[in-house]
C-alpha cells in the first residue's frame, strides 16, 4: 500500500462525496433522499438537524455500525476499509446537515466546508485563511464567494489533517470487533470525534457561523442516548 499524503486523502475525500451525493447502491440511499425523510418528519430544519445527529450519535455507538462499507466502496487509491467506511459515514452526516441548512451540497465551497468539518477542534485553524471572521454569521453568498485558491489551500490542510488523525490512537474504536452476518467485521466508530463533527456541521451549515472551540451542542445532545 502506498503511503497516505494529504494528497491522497483528497482524493479519497473527493471518490466518498460523490457515492454520499449519489449514494451506494444496496447500502445508502442519496443524501438529499435522507435529509428530505428528517425534513418532512421534523417541525424544522433546525429540529431535523438535531434529530438526524442523534440517530448518528446512538447508532455510531454500537458495535455493527461499520458494517463492510469498505468492502462495497471501491476507491483509487487503497486505505483501510474500517477507515473509508468512518470517512464515508461522518462526511454523510455532514452532507445531509448541510442540505437540511438549505446549502447546496453540489457546489465547490460546501464540498469543502464539509471536508473542513471533519477535522473535528482543528477547523477554527483550518478555515483561518478563508477570511470568514470566526465566530460571526455568515451567509450562504459569502460561502459562494470563497476563491477557488482558497479552497485548496482549505482542501490541503484538511488532507494533512486527516492523515495525521488516522495515524493516531483512539479515531477509529475498534476495540469491540465482533462478526456479524455473514463473516463481515463490525467495530464501532468514535462517539467523541463523530460529536464533534456533528458539531461543526451544526454551527457551520445550521447556526452559519463558524465554530470556535468554546461552542458546543448541549441542546442537540441532551435527549441522545
Amino acid at each position: 500500500m502506498q503511503k497516505l499524503d494529504e494528497k491522497r486523502m483528497v482524493t479519497i475525500l473527493d471518490e466518498l462525496y460523490g457515492k454520499v451525493l449519489n449514494g451506494v447502491p444496496k447500502v445508502s440511499k442519496p443524501v438529499d433522499v435522507l435529509a428530505d425523510d428528517y425534513l418532512k418528519k421534523s417541525s424544522s430544519p433546525d429540529k431535523a438537524a438535531e434529530n438526524l445527529i442523534k440517530y448518528q450519535i446512538a447508532k455510531c455507538g454500537t458495535s455493527g455500525f461499520i458494517t463492510g462499507l469498505g468492502g462495497v466502496i471501491t476507491l483509487p487509491v487503497a486505505i483501510p476499509a474500517n477507515v473509508s467506511s468512518v470517512l464515508y459515514i461522518q462526511l454523510r452526516m455532514v452532507s445531509a446537515i448541510a442540505y437540511i441548512g438549505g446549502f447546496d451540497i453540489q457546489s465547490d465551497q460546501v464540498q469543502t466546508l464539509a471536508y473542513a468539518c471533519l477535522t473535528g477542534s482543528a477547523i477554527v485553524d483550518v478555515l483561518k485563511q478563508t477570511g470568514i471572521k470566526i465566530g460571526e454569521k455568515i451567509t450562504v453568498s459569502a460561502i459562494n464567494k470563497i476563491p477557488g485558491r482558497v479552497l485548496v489551500s482549505i482542501n490541503q490542510k484538511v488532507g494533512f489533517r486527516l492523515v495525521t488523525k488516522f495515524g493516531t490512537k483512539g479515531v477509529v474504536n475498534l476495540v469491540k470487533l465482533v462478526p456479524i452476518a455473514g463473516g463481515v467485521i463490525g467495530g464501532a466508530i468514535d462517539i467523541g470525534s463523530t460529536k464533534m463533527i456533528a458539531q461543526n456541521a451544526f454551527n457551520v451549515f445550521i447556526k452559519n457561523q463558524i465554530p470556535t472551540r468554546s461552542d458546543d451542542l448541549n441542546e442537540v445532545m441532551d435527549d441522545e442516548v
